[in-house]
């Protein structure tokens, strides 16, 4: 199927490693030019160097400096028809006992910079009456997820922000929505299995095997398979597709 995206412009954050990595190969297969974008830009460079269409950007989603010039840059040269939001995950933690300063550290890096990005980056897309903007989440916003607090909670509120959004610029031919990963086989699910495997006293294959035998599809996904869906949200036949939340979890979310 033609996706009907060749020759348009991306930008993937969080592009170093794992779902944004997956997505920003997903979307250069389709012919759009990407502008990956993380902390470490070598580490973009390492798997896409010589790419065609790739540019490797750093900037820091924690400071919004960066983001601020990273959106001049982009303004410059007349913006990007596809933003994928993707701040990577905090770290692990019971609601009780965060700190009121991680509380918003988190908080500004995860929602309020990827906030001021999206408004910054919507004009163009408005103006020119067609722009996508998908922003990765998690499955804890439907189901929260023992000890990732500061995940279930903050994440909760950029679906909010999505949805309030979506319904403010829909009518400008810009879609808003939110993909929801379930237990996706990257290095984050993997530093996950081992701080869970450290808190309950068991090894992490232990950690692994209840985890999977809780998906109905019998193992963890692949970022491949979560890309692809942020790929169909970024297309011209997901035109009509705004305001929602795409689960990619192998059935593992039991709510309806």
């Amino acid at each position: 199927m033609d996706l009907g995206i060749t020759g348009r412009r991306a930008l993937v954050m969080g592009a170093s490693r794992g779902l944004g990595r997956a997505i920003a190969e997903g979307l250069l297969a389709e012919g759009v030019a990407v502008t990956a974008v993380a902390r470490n830009a070598e580490a973009i460079e390492a798997w896409g160097g010589g790419i065609a269409g790739l540019t490797a950007v750093s900037a820091d989603l924690s400071d919004v400096a960066t983001i601020d010039a990273l959106a001049d840059r982009l303004l410059a040269d007349g913006g990007v028809d596809i933003l994928v939001n993707n701040s990577g995950g905090p770290p692990p933690g019971p609601a009780a006992s965060v700190a009121r300063g991680i509380w918003l550290a988190q908080f500004e890096t995860m929602a309020a910079n990827l906030f001021h990005l999206t408004g910054r980056l919507l004009p163009p897309m408005r103006e020119r009456r067609w722009g996508r903007v998908v922003t990765v989440a998690s499955s804890g916003v439907e189901q929260p997820i023992a000890n990732l607090a500061l995940s279930n909670g903050i994440r909760a509120a950029v679906v909010g922000w999505s949805k309030t959004l979506a319904g403010e610029v829909a009518g400008d031919g810009v879609t808003v929505n939110v993909v929801l990963p379930g237990r996706i086989e990257t290095t984050r699910l993997a530093e996950l299995d081992a701080a869970n495997a450290t808190r309950s006293g068991t090894s992490v294959e232990a950690v692994q095997k209840a985890s999977i035998a809780a998906i109905p599809a019998g193992r963890y996904g692949q970022p491949a398979e979560f890309a692809a869906a942020v790929v169909f949200l970024a297309s011209q036949q997901a035109s009509y597709v705004t305001g929602t939340k795409l689960r990619v979890d192998g059935g593992a979310t039991r709510a309806i």
